[in-house]
């Protein structure tokens, strides 16, 4: 049974930092793609970050523009682990925050619906 575990979050001042961790298990992750989605309270799940595998070793990420050059997606595959380090937190970067895996090749991986297993969400809160 696949299972995903987001660890890291909590509450952190404007201009502040996080590291959210996402560990896998119950399959191996490394032949695809994962995400990170966020959810703040009345609106929809959005689109934070994804990592394509491309083949091999090679990932290609992707960034919603509102954390483009604030956030990095990154993965340790030994470990099974995906990350999110979030620099230059707003308020507007509260939310509660998904990882997710794609099982299926050429996915939308903008969009939920392109995920087959999501973890429980970590609140990250910041203060303004």
């Amino acid at each position: 049974q696949v299972q995903l575990v987001e660890s890291g979050g909590g509450l952190v001042q404007a201009g502040g930092s996080l590291r959210l961790s996402c560990a896998g298990s119950g399959r191996t992750f490394s032949n695809y793609a994962m995400g990170w989605f966020r959810q703040a309270p009345g609106k929809e799940r959005e689109f934070v970050a994804a990592l394509r595998w491309l083949g091999g070793s090679t990932y290609s990420a992707d960034y919603a523009d509102s954390v483009k050059g604030r956030f990095t997606i990154s993965r340790d595959n030994a470990k099974n682990m995906l990350y999110l380090q979030m620099n230059s937190l707003k308020s507007e970067d509260t939310a509660v925050y998904y990882c997710a895996a794609s099982f299926t090749p050429a996915t939308m991986l903008r969009s939920p619906s392109g995920y087959d297993a999501w973890g429980q969400g970590t609140q990250v809160t910041v203060s303004s």
